[in-house]
């Protein structure tokens, strides 16, 4: 067995030591969910979590670690006599990957005897291996909404069902839920967000002492893994130790009226939504004096339990950074009587009993101060560029790709995807069974089997799966001109006001978005394709405009994107949106050059989409006419608003004259 980096060598007086440790005391917390850059020792600080973790007894023989102290554990395995044996083994961490599918997290069915036979077999998933343990998916962002949607019920039920075709198996799943995430790779959706109990912000430290020694405590590990381990043994037995006394103590902790009230006028000062906040921080301070040896919750325990709570509860939209104003929980608060500062999770202070020089908030290798994570925008521009700023989104038009693709499960364009309407069947075992194409296929073969009479005799080559037809994702690759001819009339006030709109609305069908810009003499691929939107806006924010329009240069650079972007991803099908005024004077027969690149761009059959930004009385046109070249859809600036397009609509549908109406009723 591999010898883990020691949690205690990784660990200070961080938000994130802090809250995997108030989570393990109390599971009921919700879990935590945690965001930082690469390289910040996310991973390396949760595995090391259960070697530290007191080992836990359960029945023998069971798949499901069910607690022999339940008089009726929630086990398929059971039910289990009295004096069933038992053993003690340590927690499990079990990893969730991301491209883990619906039957391997919550278990499968064994189809075939279902049907035939009439008998359950039940294979156990994640969801099983990890009850009484810590479930851990690394690039939580990038799971699928489902699957993440299926993890939160779960952590918050303490059961997990599966249902198959009229087959029903239930089983404890009881578990602290671990997701850490980049990002720059992507957010999670606010309601996905709300359901962690507690979420922190990770960076790496920039006090050069202690990104120092976390090299040194790095190149130590790998060079004997056993000997770094054993300087921190005495550590790792304390923190247990500690983690035991918390956990017993923690159901005896006292929540006054009073301290409920404190949480609630809280939770109300920074406007979040619903009542789990609520919960979250009661339970996150419960754990909090537990862990500190109290038995009573003092003004300390609730801003930190604010601290971790509240600050992802109060975005709402994904341009929203999430945070907390400190000043502002302190100025609600006011003064404790009894100030208890946090002794770190080894009750030694910030460097948590290690030896070797300060390490300061975390002294782990990448472990890491926490704060708000960096927004680091790209340089401004020289001078004389223009920036205009966009105003609040407005709810866009949905633009889809034509045809049925076969891509990522989303909100876009049609495709063949595991869930939607019922279009057909195709072999397999894993999915939803198509039972009339399944005794279909079984039926010629009856007599060449034997059956005469009874039960239909099914063969697994006889099972069919349902295709179905829903929604896919898509790439959506934004082409913007960034020219000078765009800051006449406000004019890029406006197209940036639209983009932020579509920005908005992939987000929200779980879409890529890339953002490639041209001015001057150049294209820039500002943002490659990624699942992040908060980046792509802030990229949009500080886009500056002048100079020429290398209209043919844009053009180029998108059909480059979108040609790597296919062999990384074949599935998943682009939408490219140009958006200009379709002018092109950059360099000699600019405008030729520039409809011969969107010629070959309408040749690959890109689905692509020209929003028209020239306004004005005395208008060329141009944009129209690239969209003709491109085959692409046509759509003036105006019109990307949703709400313009139901007012186009209803301006068009003919209304009788009042005259008329009166005849009628006549």
């Amino acid at each position: 067995m591999s010898q883990h980096f020691p949690f205690s060598a990784v660990v200070g007086a961080d938000d994130m030591a802090l809250a995997l440790t108030l989570t393990t005391i109390s599971p009921a917390v919700g879990g935590v969910l945690v965001r930082g850059e690469k390289g910040t020792a996310k991973s390396t600080m949760v595995r090391a979590l259960a070697s530290v973790l007191p080992p836990i007894e359960v029945i023998a023989d069971d798949r499901f670690s069910s607690d022999p102290a339940e008089a009726n554990p929630l086990s398929p395995d059971g039910p289990f006599a009295a004096d069933a044996p038992t053993e003690t083994r340590p927690v499990r961490l079990v990893e969730l990957p991301v491209g883990a599918t619906e039957d391997r997290v919550l278990g499968s069915l064994h189809l075939e005897k279902a049907l035939s036979e009439g008998i359950t077999t039940y294979e156990p998933g994640l969801l099983a291996r990890a009850h009484r343990g810590i479930l851990y998916v690394d690039e939580v962002n990038l799971l699928h909404d489902h699957l993440v949607d299926l993890l939160l019920d779960a952590a918050a039920m303490g059961r997990s069902t599966v249902e198959r075709d009229g087959v029903s198996i239930e089983h404890a799943a009881r578990f602290v839920l671990v997701g850490t995430m980049n990002p720059e790779e992507g957010e999670l959706r606010p309601q996905l967000l709300d359901r962690f109990g507690l979420t922190v912000d990770v960076r790496a430290p920039r006090d050069p002492a202690t990104r120092a020694e976390i090299v040194r405590r790095r190149l130590a590990y790998e060079a004997d893994p056993v000997s770094f381990a054993a300087r921190f043994a005495d550590d790792e037995g304390d923190f247990t130790d500690r983690i035991v006394r918390a956990q017993k103590l923690v159901e005896q902790v006292q929540l006054t009226d009073e301290v409920l009230i404190t949480i609630a006028e809280l939770c109300a000062a920074f406007d979040v939504d619903g009542m789990r906040a609520d919960i979250v921080t009661a339970r996150a301070a419960s754990a909090h004096a537990a862990w500190n040896g109290r038995t009573d919750v003092t003004k300390e325990d609730i801003r930190v339990a604010a601290r971790l709570a509240l600050p992802h509860r109060r975005r709402r939209n994904p341009f929203d950074a999430p945070g907390i104003d400190e000043q502002q929980l302190d100025d609600l608060l006011g003064d404790d009587d009894e100030p208890d500062p946090d002794p770190g999770p080894n009750g030694d202070g910030p460097s948590g009993g290690s030896d070797g020089p300060d390490p300061s908030p975390s002294g782990d290798l990448g472990s890491v101060a926490v704060g708000e994570s960096d927004a680091n925008p790209p340089p401004a521009g020289g001078t004389g560029e223009a920036r205009a700023a966009a105003s609040d989104p407005y709810r866009a038009r949905l633009f889809t790709v034509s045809g049925v693709g076969t891509g990522e499960a989303g909100k876009r364009s049609r495709a063949v995807t595991s869930s939607g309407r019922r279009i057909g069947a195709q072999r397999g075992t894993t999915g939803a069974i198509h039972l009339t194409e399944t005794v279909r296929a079984a039926a010629p073969h009856q007599v060449a089997r034997g059956r005469r009479t009874g039960k239909l005799d099914l063969r697994a080559d006889d099972l069919r799966i349902a295709m179905k037809e829903g929604r896919e994702s898509n790439l959506v690759l934004f082409c913007v001109d960034a020219s000078g001819s765009m800051a006449a009339r406000k004019r890029m006030g406006h197209v940036k006001t639209a983009v932020l709109s579509l920005l908005l609305d992939a987000y929200q069908r779980r879409d890529k978005v890339g953002l490639i810009t041209f001015r001057g003499g150049e294209a820039t691929l500002a943002l490659p394709p990624t699942s992040s939107v908060d980046i792509a806006a802030a990229r949009l924010d500080d886009l500056p405009t002048g100079g020429r329009t290398p209209l043919a240069e844009g053009l180029l650079q998108a059909a480059e994107t979108l040609r790597i972007e296919h062999v990384r991803d074949p599935r998943r099908r682009p939408l490219l949106v140009i958006v200009t005024d379709g002018r092109a004077t950059s360099g000699g027969d600019a405008l030729a050059r520039a409809h011969a690149v969107a010629a070959h761009l309408g040749d690959t059959g890109v689905a692509s989409l020209v929003v028209d930004c020239e306004s004005g009385a005395m208008q060329l046109g141009l944009a129209r006419q690239l969209a003709g070249v491109l085959d692409a859809e046509h759509v003036p600036l105006a019109d990307v608003s949703a709400e313009a397009l139901t007012s186009l609509v209803r301006d068009r549908v003919p209304r009788h004259s009042a005259g008329s109406a009166g005849e009628g009723a006549a």
